[in-house]
């Protein structure tokens, strides 16, 4: 094998290197980031040139549907996926949250069963948050992340076993512009994956658990087979068993909906199931029928879990898991609780019950919540209709989900001018978040991250390109989104703390809801202002 000073040449390090970070960006970790990169990332980019080709065939009319060339993996009973790992046998509660210290301390410590820690959505990737999460997370699986904060201590509890530790890299599409092979910035998902799994594996296995993940943001069943890939070349160059890694897939995109079966089969030796992610499916149903005018939406509320297209997707979705005896997760509970307001707290935490509900009687094996004071309402619901570690016996055979049952867009509802304004609060209001390095936002009592922005910004883009009009009979259109935008963004900032980048936001979003110009992601367009490129150094000078 090459020397780790070899492999070194042509990497480069442009973020800054700490005394409390140095223990991570080790060069033996650094030229396993390289061989990463130059292993995989032709074929990431690869696909992520097949998404421009597909998203422009859905631009000219064509609609998706369940594959033809691989009809015989779907119809084939005989596969299954992995069998469930050491800690994800019982997931009937996960907790979610991105990785500063003192979230990673409160997870953990919470009455859950896993505690996903996301470097995606819910986090916003500053250097700083990347790289200081994944020294946490290395505190935290060796039990020395307590730390105090003023006067406040955090430690972990001692009386029961923590919750099995599961990590969301960044999608596909994201660079970590930081960290440069060969004058290329390397992929944001190996840059996450591999500093975790390089760092942790062999002790999460010596711990009773192993290396887990959540995969996010994927668009087609290769997409699948490229992270079953880099899981066996990283299992291999560690020298641990193939099938110790286990992925579970956010199905979180329309497309991905046609290949559920693909991705579980993909992925098989380290599937761990596939996972409801709500406010994604919506932003992508927009994104990539933006041009349809068939798929046009109501406001925002109007789209709950009922509706028929979202309902077919949770019902395909554990089928599909079901039938190949993997985890089949439910969505997101992202209340906060209302400290000041017991009747406003009571009919939301009502809401949550009865979204657990529906999830359980559905046949899901748990579900996620945004806030350690949800456990306790979700934990109740699963643990009365699902006595058992899982449902997976559940098979779901009363279902048959077609083509036109994923596409159906009938839902009642209109769009409103209030519904309007809620959107750009919710989009402006995050964006301001993101700027300021804050991935996970509280808006008016719910924990916001990526995907509602996304929802919102897509929406308003969607009525604007269409025409519509609101149910108060206004046409929607580039100066009436321009002069609401404008309105919602001078009161937030009038309100918002001195120095707010709330202006700054508008600047980006008003180039996003005007039926012209849409970035493929939000934060890949508001990514270089976050970013710290410093001057670079050589990693083998480090």
């Amino acid at each position: 094998m090459a020397t780790t000073e070899s492999i070194l040449q042509g990497v480069t390090v442009a973020g800054q290197i700490t005394d409390f970070n140095k223990k991570i960006l080790t060069k033996d970790a650094l030229a396993f980031l390289a061989l990463l990169h130059r292993s995989f990332n032709g074929t990431r980019k690869n696909l992520l040139q097949r998404r421009v080709i597909r998203q422009a065939e859905l631009d000219k009319g064509q609609l998706p549907d369940f594959l033809p060339e691989t009809r015989h993996i779907r119809e084939n009973d005989a596969w299954k996926g992995a069998k469930p790992a050491p800690g994800l046998i019982d997931r009937r509660v996960e907790i979610t949250g991105p990785t500063d210290r003192k979230m990673v301390v409160n997870a953990l410590n919470s009455n859950v069963w896993t505690y996903m820690a996301d470097f995606e959505d819910s986090s916003a990737p500053t250097w700083d948050n990347m790289i200081n999460g994944q020294v946490n997370l290395y505190d935290a699986i060796r039990r020395q992340v307590d730390f105090k904060q003023g006067q406040k201590e955090y430690k972990l509890r001692t009386d029961r076993v923590l919750p099995t530790l599961i990590v969301r890299p960044r999608g596909w599409h994201l660079e970590e512009k930081h960290f440069t092979v060969d004058g290329e910035p390397i992929s944001g998902s190996l840059f996450d994956f591999g500093l975790y799994f390089f760092h942790n594996a062999k002790e999460l296995i010596n711990r009773g658990f192993g290396p887990y993940f959540y995969l996010p943001k994927m668009e087609s069943h290769l997409e699948a087979r490229l992270w079953n890939d880099v899981f066996n070349l990283a299992q291999d160059y560690i020298a641990i068993p193939r099938g110790t890694i286990r992925g579970t897939v956010l199905i979180e995109t329309i497309l991905a909906a046609f290949e559920m079966d693909e991705i579980i089969y993909e992925l098989r030796d380290h599937s761990s199931g596939l996972n409801c992610g709500r406010w994604d499916y919506i932003f992508s149903v927009i994104k990539k029928f933006r041009q349809n005018s068939n798929f046009v939406l109501p406001d925002r509320s109007a789209i709950t879990m009922t509706v028929p297209f979202m309902d077919a997707y949770v019902k395909l979705l554990i089928q599909t898991c079901h039938r190949r005896q993997v985890h089949a997760m439910g969505g997101m509970a992202a209340q906060i609780p209302i400290k000041d307001d017991k009747a406003a707290n009571d009919k939301a935490m009502e809401g949550v019950y009865a979204d657990k509900l529906r999830e359980v009687k559905a046949g899901h094996d748990g579900t996620w919540v945004a806030h350690p004071a949800l456990a306790s309402i979700a934990s109740e619901v699963f643990n009365k209709y699902m006595p058992t570690p899982n449902q997976m016996f559940i098979r779901r055979e009363d279902v048959k989900i077609t083509q036109n049952d994923l596409l159906n867009m009938n839902i009642p509802g209109k769009v409103t001018e209030d519904g309007i304004r809620k959107n750009l609060n919710i989009g402006l209001g995050y964006m301001e978040g993101w700027l300021r390095g804050v991935g996970c936002v509280p808006i008016n009592y719910l924990m916001e991250d990526a995907a509602t922005a996304e929802v919102s910004r897509s929406q308003l883009w969607q009525w604007v390109r269409h025409g519509v009009s609101t149910a108060e009979g206004k046409k929607v259109d580039k100066a009436y989104a321009l002069k609401l935008l404008k309105e919602q963004a001078d009161e937030l900032a009038s309100k918002g703390l001195k120095g707010n980048k709330y202006h700054l936001a508008a600047q980006y979003f008003s180039g996003q809801v005007t039926g012209e110009d849409y970035a493929d992601f939000l934060t890949s367009l508001l990514y270089n202002e976050i970013t710290s490129v410093g001057s670079s150094s050589p990693a083998s000078k480090l």
